[in-house]
């Protein structure tokens, strides 16, 4: 099939020989891909993966394309789940100009490591070609799911639209995050006043959608991005035998889902694991011998960077007292107006030597910029594809050296001859310590930012980096055991508490403080390893690395519920920040009875969260009644002092705040959170909870993670366990939100159930393993 003509900025797909693929569908859907190589492997992963999620691929591919405002106006919110969510027009604005300045076509172009393999490539040609091959099939008035069926909006994709799903992707540590600052930027009027959104827009509606005044942040420093991951060496295990537990937590709506399978070419590669959607490559998973998962970095992937303006032109700045001008690039947006008619919306988009200029806080005086260390990576495909291959932690360690492309998260692996590891080997600027501290400008009312204004501020370069500013592997926290390495968002210090790691740059983070979940992780692991979790004898096995991980302990609960029943049974009537008292004892008794978890049944979690996820975030640890103690990162800061004024208000508003949604205070967490109206387990992450559950809980039948745009939902999103034996991998694992978006498929919320009652999929990877499937699906292409 051929699709559409492709804009400026696309890349031709490869020539299409004939060879057959084979498509097999185990439980729950999950696909079991082979193929004779790289390019029919792509072409039955996207085949597959469009029968069960075409329509959330298609609308993904009209935001890369920049062309949200031409179908749906300018004031929507566009489908980023991973970056910082834009208004359509900021989002269209950001796109075109990737796409007008040709930045996708050139970095292909590179030859490897810097560019795509002819593996990767192949890859990503042949799932274009598979996902306009289901189009083809079905034909838009024909698609099942009534999401996307018959809109004009949808087509086929092209190569072009995948490189800049996966650029995107890369960068959501950094200028991804802050795009509709970026698309929204103007210099100041003369009056001094930064042009507006609506002035920009001319005949055509202003947006209602996130106010271009926020303060722009990076999410890796904010919620939505985290997970779990562990890796247990043969020191650790029952078995002696190597485990990882991979447990992403993600939003479980738009781009930023899962999709399961095994992708095989007999004898090259056999691999088994989730992918981000639109991507065809394995990014948490295991082949025969080796297993790994990944969690967010806390390291810097971005820094903004303070411009100082040259008097009376502010479109110029000031570099060691010389005048330079921003770069301009005119865009041009095609927006349905209020009227039904299209219009074009002319902005420009404004560059300096560090990156794209922001809208944010743009005066007469100064001006905003980002610098991302991922500006120039797709190498991330290298990369995931290569140890999509790897069967060992020497072979694991080799590929990150050549390809240097992990964007934004650490590594977590462990392989079949016991030893674990873990590393941030992720893309980090070249910033000495020293520089940090001499250009680091306060932050006032803004973000951190960094002094623009002289070259000694400028990021190093590492002969040992792959690309000039960032920093090469030999600097990067690096920790190998027989024991375990876990990470679970904190800082890379504390990965084996025995075992503190130092010496790295600061960059990188070198905070020891723990939130909550992390230090709910080590305590879990540590008491597996004494017994005192009464799982059974010291040591993990399958069943309890599965049975700790869906355990929905409440850490904060655990040290801090009986100081909060003590505060609200001493006052029963407590101010809310509104000023309205508060009848608390019905929620104090709710407290008095929970069993510190997150169970679907457990009664007190939802109330718990409501009142101390606030305290954490707003009363700069004095929520505490025994603070921090750097001696003692696994147990403190800990309890909850009831004397602070604070901490009181923050009950009664926990308690108005449910009563005006309706729900008692001692709502059940499945009875205030479900998905397709299955109710789930967990709680937040702030609270302390390892399986992370995160949503606005409301009343009704469809609960606050209702598969809606609107209810932000975001949690354990794939769970996998799995155990490398001599005989091959053991894993069990659970989509929770399951394989398709489409509400027509039986694999919409068929994991979800799985899910609910914390039962487990039993993997299938041997071919025997995959054959004795009951009710095995099988379709063979041939192209």
């Amino acid at each position: 099939m051929t699709g559409t003509a492709e804009a400026a900025d696309s890349v031709p797909a490869a020539t299409l020989h004939g060879h057959a693929v084979t498509i097999q569908r185990t439980e729950y859907g999950i696909p079991h891909i082979s193929a004779g190589n790289y390019g029919d492997l792509g072409y039955g992963y996207g085949y597959a993966f469009a029968q069960d999620n075409f329509c959330e691929l298609a609308d993904r591919v009209l935001t890369l394309r920049g062309e949200r405002s031409r179908y749906f106006g300018p004031d929507a919110l566009n489908d980023d789940a991973l970056g910082e969510t834009a208004d359509n027009l900021s989002s269209d604005t950001y796109f075109q100009g990737i796409r007008q300045a040709g930045t996708v076509r050139r970095l292909v172009a590179q030859p490897a490591p810097y560019g795509p393999t002819a593996q990767v490539k192949q890859m990503v040609d042949g799932y274009v070609a598979g996902v306009n091959r289901y189009l083809g099939d079905t034909g838009v008035a024909g698609l099942p799911d009534p999401t996307c069926r018959g809109k004009a909006w949808v087509g086929p994709i092209t190569a072009s639209d995948i490189w800049t799903g996966i650029l995107d992707l890369d960068q959501v540590a950094g200028t991804s995050g802050v795009k509709k600052f970026v698309g929204d930027a103007a210099p100041p009027t003369a009056a001094g006043a930064a042009v507006s959104i609506g002035s920009a827009l001319g005949s055509v509606s202003t947006p209602t959608g996130p106010a271009p005044g926020g303060v722009p942040a990076l999410p890796t420093s904010a919620g939505g991005l985290g997970s779990n991951g562990w890796a247990l060496g043969r020191d650790a295990t029952s078995a002696h035998d190597a485990m990882v537990l991979g447990n992403p937590h993600l939003p479980w709506l738009g781009n930023a889902r899962l999709y399961q399978v095994q992708l095989t070419i007999p004898g090259v590669m056999d691999v088994s694991g989730v992918s981000i959607y639109g991507t065809p490559v394995v990014v948490l998973g295991h082949t025969q011998n080796l297993a790994w998962t990944q969690t967010t970095s806390y390291a810097s992937h971005a820094e903004f960077y303070r411009l100082t303006l040259a008097p009376g032109d502010p479109t110029s700045y000031l570099v060691d007292g010389k005048k330079v001008a921003m770069a301009k690039r005119t865009v041009r947006v095609s927006v349905l107006g209020a009227d039904g008619k299209q219009k074009t919306v002319t902005r420009t988009l404004y560059d300096s030597r560090y990156g794209p200029v922001l809208g944010y806080g743009w005066d007469a005086g100064s001006a905003l910029s980002i610098r991302d260390a991922n500006a120039e990576n797709i190498r991330s495909m290298n990369e995931w594809l290569a140890m999509d291959s790897a069967q060992s932690l020497g072979q694991l360690r080799a590929v990150q050296r050549t390809y240097q492309g992990m964007p934004w998260t650490y590594t977590t692996a462990a392989d079949a001859g016991g030893s674990v590891y873990f590393t941030d080997s992720s893309i980090v600027p070249d910033l000495t310590d020293a520089q940090l501290t001499r250009c680091t400008l306060p932050a006032d009312a803004g973000p951190p930012a960094l002094d623009g204004s002289t070259r000694a501020c400028d990021w190093g370069d590492d002969p040992t980096a792959l690309e000039p500013g960032v920093y090469g592997p030999a600097h990067a926290p690096a920790l190998t055991r027989s024991d375990y390495v876990a990470n679970s968002n904190n800082d890379p210090a504390l990965a084996n508490p025995s075992a503190p790691l130092t010496g790295y740059p600061a960059v990188y983070g070198t905070t020891t403080q723990l939130f909550p979940r992390p230090q709910l992780g080590l305590r879990m692991i540590a008491d597996r390893l004494t017994g005192a979790d009464g799982l059974g004898k010291p040591g993990f096995t399958l069943a309890s690395l599965q049975a700790t991980t869906l355990g929905d302990r409440d850490l904060s609960g655990e040290f801090g519920r009986d100081d909060a029943v003590a505060m609200c049974r001493a006052h029963p009537v407590l101010t809310a920040s509104d000023g309205k008292q508060i009848d608390v004892r019905a929620a104090c008794d709710a407290l008095a009875a929970w069993d510190l978890h997150g169970g679907a049944t457990s009664r007190g979690a939802v109330l718990w969260a409501a009142f101390f996820d606030p305290l954490l975030e707003t009363t700069n640890g004095a929520w505490a009644r025994v603070p921090f103690d750097p001696a003692h990162p696994l147990t403190t800061p800990s309890g909850v002092n009831g004397d602070n004024p604070r901490v009181r208000t923050a009950l009664a508003d926990a308690v108005e705040s449910l009563a005006a949604q309706g729900l008692p205070p001692d709502v059940a967490t499945g009875e205030a959170y479900r998905w397709a109206g299955v109710p789930l387990h967990g709680c937040t992450d702030d609270s302390g909870c390892f399986n992370v559950l995160t949503a606005q809980p409301t009343s009704g039948t469809a609960g606050g993670l209702d598969p809606s745009p609107a209810n932000y939902a975001a949690g354990s999103t794939f769970i996998m366990a799995v155990e490398l034996t001599p005989a091959g991998p053991r894993t069990r694992t659970v989509l929770t939100y399951s394989e398709s978006t489409n509400p027509k498929s039986p694999h919409y919320a068929d994991q979800t159930a799985l899910f609910s009652k914390k039962q487990w999929v039993t993997e299938r990877f041997t071919p025997a393993e995959i054959k004795a499937a009951p009710g095995l699906q099988t379709t063979v292409l041939r192209r």
